[in-house]
């Protein structure tokens, strides 16, 4: 809380003493949190990173943070995870996370870009141990939890295939 308050004090005109009393006190009624995801290309190879939390695969990404558009948080998730700086270029799909597995406490909406390479080099972070890039046949089989499904994987991989291809939803 005092780091979400930290982050809105940043970009508002608004005291942190006043975020943080709106935050405890929230009017109005619960909505879901965004997750956001980057599908990252390099030769038909798609970027991947090894969870410390489970051990498992998953594109990289996380939660939107206040002030930020889901581009540039998706965009910021995959700097800080990989090494690389990318840009969101397409929106694949949007997918209600919660109609796939039971999240305990939240409800989440899972936002995945098709993101453009621009530079960098692999470089694991606070919460990744790899980092690497897979065929479409070589995909690890152990994906990390809720974090990324088969289903986001095929989709990506559909998009590569035909660029035309529409954004899906649920």
């Amino acid at each position: 809380m005092e780091i979400a308050a930290e982050i809105v004090d940043n970009h508002s005109e608004l005291e942190s003493s006043e975020i943080l009393l709106a935050f405890n006190t929230p009017q109005g009624y619960a909505t879901p949190k965004v997750d956001v995801r980057g599908a990252v290309f390099m030769h038909d190879q798609l970027l991947l990173v090894r969870e410390k939390a489970d051990g498992g695969w998953t594109l990289p990404g996380g939660w939107a943070d206040v002030g930020e558009s889901p581009a540039q948080a998706a965009e910021r998730e995959v700097w800080e995870e990989t090494g690389f700086r990318v840009e969101a270029k397409k929106v694949i799909g949007i997918y209600d996370a919660n109609r796939v597995g039971k999240l305990e406490l939240f409800h989440a909406y899972k936002v995945i870009f098709l993101c453009e390479l621009i530079s960098g080099s692999p470089s694991a972070s606070d919460e990744t141990t790899e980092v690497a890039f897979f065929s479409k046949d070589k995909i690890p089989g152990n994906l990390s939890g809720e974090r990324t499904h088969s289903r986001h994987i095929q989709d990506v991989f559909t998009n590569l295939d035909d660029p035309n291809h529409p954004t899906l939803f649920d």
